[in-house]
């Protein structure tokens, strides 16, 4: 059977000092070598973008982290914290995409800012600073240029629901490279991994989704040493199978 798409919405970056759409190939990779799906890049910007044409191929969606974070008049009326770490072209294309793709039943992991999204596009809100709210600890990545340090386990997280049975665990350690975080959590989501400061970690689409699943950690680090990971993009590779097998992903 031929491998499903799965459909990677770009960040907004600069090459050569032109703007360009970007994804870190680490999580194609992870799509390619742990979902063993197609990745398929997506550009960003409002008028680039045509959301029916994109499910009509998609049979999954990977929503990633990024450097940027979604801008703040997506879920209230405040001014955000750090003006130029904002990606308007990708929220303007990921909030719909992420609506239209739930109500069409299309799988989908978000990742990081990719969670952070989902909870946005549903009615949630945000902290722009976890670290700097009261009771919360500092889930921000350590000031060091060695990826393998940067992207080590830090904390615990206390698993609960269809993530717990998924897992077959009660807690795993996940890395943390966020400076955001889920404040209110959209009414569609259930939690369903929490840190030890209370810190939603994860939540998933309650209403009949194969696969859709939010996780404020980054999975797609070197997946193939981390069984936890693995067996969630390997989750993700399956729902993106079933959608091909039921003919709803061309």
């Amino acid at each position: 059977m031929r491998r499903p798409v799965v459909v990677i919405p770009c960040c907004t970056d600069m090459v050569s000092g032109m703007v360009a759409d970007a994804v870190v190939r680490k999580y194609s990779l992870a799509v390619a070598e742990g979902s063993e799906c197609q990745p398929l890049l997506l550009p960003v910007g409002k008028d680039l973008v045509d959301i029916g044409s994109v499910l009509d191929v998609a049979a999954g969606i990977l929503l990633t982290g990024a450097i940027s974070n979604v801008h703040p008049e997506n879920y209230g009326d405040e001014e955000p914290l750090l003006p130029d770490a904002i990606d308007r072209d990708r929220d303007a294309v990921t909030l719909p995409l992420i609506r239209a793709a739930i109500e069409c039943k299309v799988p989908m992991f978000a990742i990081c800012r990719g969670f952070q999204e989902l909870n946005v596009a549903l009615g949630g809100t945000l902290h722009q600073a976890v670290h700097t709210v009261e009771g919360y600890g500092d889930h921000r990545e350590p000031n060091v240029t060695d990826f393998n340090v940067m992207f080590a386990a830090r904390h615990p997280i206390k698993l609960s629901g269809e993530l717990k049975k998924w897992l077959g665990q009660d807690e795993v350690i996940v890395n943390s490279l966020h400076g955001q975080g889920v404040k209110d959590l959209a009414k569609p989501l259930v939690a369903e991994a929490f840190a030890e400061d209370g810190l939603v970690e994860a939540a998933r689409v309650a209403a009949g989704n194969p696969f859709s699943l939010g996780v404020q950690w980054h999975p797609e680090w070197q997946i193939h040493s981390n069984p936890v990971s693995l067996a969630l993009f390997r989750r993700f590779g399956d729902a993106a199978r079933g959608m091909i097998a039921k003919g709803q992903a061309a």
